[in-house]
């Protein structure tokens, strides 16, 4: 008789996305046990998908692991691990990371006592990001010995305030040394990018967070005030959408086809639209004049217009719009101050991402540094119960 293993689990909302996390001594060594455990812990394959017989919630934003342990990189404290979960395909995608869940990293760390932190102020976790190869700080607020979760830090697209978690991505372009380790990797601020069936548009490509396919909103016949109802419903829309970022992806050295891209990178590289700041309407009701924005912006996260905003589709757009020329630099609001913080309309509200940039003939564009402010929560802890595999 098959029966139930209980497994040591977390459940938390980092950013606008929730997800299990895991320390992976609790999980099979071997990869394959590992991802059939993980995909019965979500609730996937689900032919419905709703993620009924499982913990996922039927949205890319909810359909989430996460791996944390003690790091052995110097200048590390924790290696951290994401895993996508498709909810229709017995598939996870390691290829990236999820920012919004990065913010989650440093309290779990710290309440399942994996790294030090001071009783009261701000603890400063430094985060690796084994996905893309990168290092991360959270700085995690800390009151009487706890993570302090509870504040009055709002973040459109969660409904309740929480204590605010700041975030640096270090470094996120990469070093230049291949096309994925360099910001920009093709070398080029804007490119053609010729789609089969689809058309011809104008791109950035950017490594930042996650790869990145910026292109203007009106190529697409969209403004950038979309709402899922507008988008997700498009069966024919949401076709070339994904054609477009499946031959980016080739472009960018990602797959070697385009068919190869959809079927094993759904998740990465990740495409946005963009246009100049415009009044619209928040998913919440909430009225959101253009004189609050320094720019529009839309994210497909596996096959879906999100919610909000990724994380690391912030972390992209802070530094495509300090390049110069980039399609995210020409949306800008006129006279955005070089280094100040942009301001993204998105599905749910607004987000301000600042990055710290520099450029020189011999190196060209180089992003040192993004930065943002997100949220986290524990909603659950204990175990989770699955059939064993294997």
């Amino acid at each position: 008789m098959q029966k139930q293993i209980e497994v040591r689990a977390t459940y938390m909302r980092g950013g606008s996305s929730k997800g299990v996390f895991f320390e992976p001594g609790d999980l099979p060594a071997d990869p394959l046990l590992r991802d059939a455990l993980l995909l019965r812990v979500i609730g996937s394959p689900d032919p419905y998908g709703k993620q009924t017989d499982g913990m996922g919630a039927a949205t890319s934003s909810t359909s989430k692991v996460v791996l944390v342990s003690r790091s052995t990189r110097a200048g590390c404290d924790v290696d951290y691990l994401f895993g996508q979960v498709d909810i229709e395909q017995p598939r996870i995608d390691w290829t990236g990371n999820c920012g919004n869940l990065t913010t989650a990293v440093g309290p779990f760390a710290i309440a399942r006592g994996l790294v030090q932190a001071p009783a009261d102020g701000v603890a400063m976790v430094r985060i690796w990001q084994a996905n893309i190869g990168k290092r991360i700080v959270a700085h995690v607020p800390m009151a009487g010995g706890t993570v302090q979760e509870l504040g009055d830090f709002e973040l459109d697209g969660v409904a309740f305030p929480a204590a605010q978690v700041r975030l640096e991505f270090l470094d996120p372009g990469g070093d230049g040394s291949s096309a994925e380790e360099s910001l920009l990797p093709t070398g080029r601020v804007v490119d053609s990018l010729r789609v089969e069936g689809v058309g011809m548009f104008d791109v950035t490509y950017i490594n930042a967070g996650n790869p990145t396919i910026f292109l203007r909103a009106s190529d697409l016949g969209l403004s950038a005030r979309e709402l899922q109802s507008d988008v997700n419903g498009d069966a024919a829309l949401l076709a070339r959408i994904e054609a477009v970022r499946a031959a980016g992806a080739v472009a960018m050295g990602l797959a070697a086809t385009p068919a190869q891209a959809t079927a094993t990178r759904p998740g990465t590289p990740k495409l946005a639209w963009v246009a100049p700041p415009a009044d619209y309407v928040a998913s919440s009701g909430k009225a959101v004049p253009a004189d609050a924005l320094d720019l529009l912006v839309r994210i497909v996260s596996m096959g879906k217009l999100h919610h909000a905003i990724t994380g690391t589709g912030a972390v992209a757009v802070g530094a495509a719009a300090a390049v110069e020329g980039s399609i995210v630099a020409q949306a800008l609001r006129p006279g955005l101050a070089t280094g100040h913080d942009v301001r993204m309309g998105h599905t749910s509200g607004v987000l301000a991402v600042g990055a710290t940039a520099g450029h020189t003939p011999e190196q060209g564009w180089a992003i040192s540094k993004v930065r943002l402010s997100r949220s986290a929560r524990r909603l659950m802890e204990g175990v989770v119960l699955v059939p064993a595999v294997g």
